[in-house]
């Protein structure tokens, strides 16, 4: 049996979603020095909503819930966007550099966990050793801030928190299998996940707003436009076509353009770590990604 894999347009969207995904962690890290961190998802959240369920209804898709399906729909809400994005927007400032957020992608190995238990997906040994040379990649890069992070204690656990978040709602997301549009239900988690981050935002930090500066504004609609309303409904596309092993796994070409995209709009270096962790994930995906070679006549014949 071959492994299932992504097709041309699948791949196509995995690389689209890698590069919005990997730049968006030097946009965010300099915007939340101006939007305070819950007014900032609050903003992102709602206004791409209105994007993607006025352009899900343009193209003619229902916006309708079934009451069977709300409570699931709640549910991706509250992991794959309240839980990732509140958790993450706070850690960012605590660690020590840019390349702490790489925490967040420790994300394949929980979801491989979580998908054994909840869809019984088999851990194959190509797929496990796709997260191993993967993760080791991300821990490659996180060797030279262990010592910082150690000090960062709250940083690590919302990072590490948000990950477990994320991994769940991938999860749930397969687990789930709702027939909605994509656009649509992208649509409406990010809505549903906006309305109490900006009632906190009201709340929280109504006493710190204040004008913005251009580069500002320009992080946010990046924020609107292409990592959330764009990548949140191409994620999600790519998670319905293969396993979560295989798609988690595919994940992690994200940081290593976080990494190499903080060196081009925040000066960080380039070191040893960067290339070998750029090697061990890249192999990873490969591994995830490229079919199984088919079983002969003679193994099929004794499996039956």
């Amino acid at each position: 049996m071959e492994r299932p894999r992504l097709s041309p347009f699948g791949l196509l969207l995995l690389v689209l979603v890698t590069l919005a995904w990997g730049f968006t962690w030097p946009i965010n890290k300099q915007t939340i020095t101006e939007i305070p961190p819950l007014t900032f998802r609050a903003i992102a959240l709602l206004a791409g909503s209105a994007g993607v369920l006025g352009l899900a209804r343009l193209s003619g898709q229902s916006l309708y819930i079934p009451p069977q399906h709300r409570g699931p729909v709640f549910a991706l809400a509250a992991t794959n966007m309240i839980g990732w994005n509140v958790l993450a927007i706070y850690a960012i400032p605590l660690l020590p550099s840019g390349r702490a957020a790489l925490l967040g992608y420790t994300m394949p190995l929980w979801s491989t966990l979580l998908s054994v238990w909840l869809l019984g997906e088999r851990p194959t040994l190509g797929r496990v050793a796709s997260l191993i040379l993967g993760m080791s990649g991300v821990f490659v890069l996180l060797g030279a801030d262990l010592g910082g992070m150690a000090n960062a204690v709250t940083g690590v656990v919302l990072m590490l928190g948000a990950a477990v978040s994320w991994a769940l709602g991938l999860v749930l997301l397969k687990r789930f299998a709702l027939p909605i549009p994509t656009a649509a239900l992208t649509g409406w988690m990010m809505l549903i996940a906006g309305v109490p981050i900006a009632a906190a935002a009201v709340v929280l930090e109504h006493d710190t707003w204040h004008p913005v500066s251009t580069s500002a504004t320009l992080g946010m609609l990046y924020s609107v436009f292409i990592a959330l309303m764009f990548s949140s409904w191409a994620w999600n596309r790519v998670v319905l076509m293969v396993p979560v092993a295989v798609s988690s796994v595919s994940s992690l070409a994200t940081p290593v353009v976080g990494v190499a995209s903080g060196m081009w709009l925040l000066d960080e270096p380039l070191t040893w770590r960067e290339l070998a962790a750029g090697a061990f994930i890249l192999g990873a995906i490969a591994l995830a990604l490229v079919p199984a070679a088919p079983r002969s006549a003679a193994a099929r014949l004794r499996r039956a």
